[in-house]
């Protein structure tokens, strides 16, 4: 028997949850503070465009393989294989 060669490129598997770990409580805390900021300030149409941005951001991070699916989504309705 003969020993399973180790993988000689760069492991990154954990890479992407790692990330997602570190700045997802990050851009809570970011996406809070300047939520409270508009709220306080009555600047409810920046509130409301805010809100609407933060939540597409936060798909992108929390959603797993959601460029890739979008992508191959995107490509398909252009014919593109």
């Amino acid at each position: 028997m003969s020993p399973t060669p180790t993988p000689t490129g760069l492991d990154t598997g954990g890479l992407a949850n790692f990330l997602r770990g570190f700045f997802a409580p990050l851009f809570l805390v970011v996406v809070s503070v300047v939520a409270l900021f508009f709220l306080f300030t009555r600047e409810i149409t920046r509130f409301v465009q805010f809100l609407i941005l933060a939540v597409a951001i936060g798909v992108i991070f929390y959603v797993p393989n959601i460029i890739e699916v979008t992508a191959k989504a995107i490509a398909g309705a252009l014919g593109i294989k």
